[in-house]
């Protein structure tokens, strides 16, 4: 599963692939309809390859819980996360059964499931390990080019 350029953007529905740096930000493409946007520096944006979820144990990085769902559904669709609370609930708890219940919400769930029907959609789940030494490099390379454009415009 290769997800070290999908984002998420904050106040925007769906998942966004990066295409490029600019000097205000960078360009995404939404992997819902393809239009291109322009994301300011100003904007609340997340990398998929560093968003995690609680467990009793520790944190979880959301990759390997995509990759569980991936298992389980053998590449297919997960459930619609338009289903009931109690369903999502029981559902997730088959796929990480000791995530924390009081720290994850049924919310963040229904996110979870519907970024993974998004990415399975596009064909862009595996069962396969991720690649971690790569997401490293480009959420290193993310990282320095997001400080270097905010001393450029201050």
């Amino acid at each position: 599963m290769n997800v070290e350029k999908i984002l998420a953007i904050s106040g925007k529905p769906g998942l966004y692939d990066l295409k490029i740096q600019t000097r205000s930000g960078f360009v995404a493409e939404s992997l819902l309809d393809g239009k291109k946007i322009t994301v300011g520096m100003k904007s609340n944006v997340s990398l998929l390859s560093e968003i995690s979820m609680y467990t009793h144990t520790e944190e979880r990085p959301l990759v390997d819980i995509m990759r569980a769902i991936a298992v389980k559904e053998n590449e297919g669709p997960a459930i619609s996360h338009k289903e009931d609370n109690a369903a999502l609930l029981e559902y997730f708890k088959q796929i990480v059964p000791d995530y924390d219940e009081e720290r994850v919400y049924p919310s963040d769930i229904k996110k979870v499931l519907n970024w993974y029907n998004i990415l399975q959609a596009k064909g862009m789940v595996s069962k396969e390990e991720p690649k971690v030494e790569n997401a490293e490099e480009v959420k290193d390379q993310v990282v320095e080019e997001v400080k270097a454009k905010k001393k450029s415009v201050k």
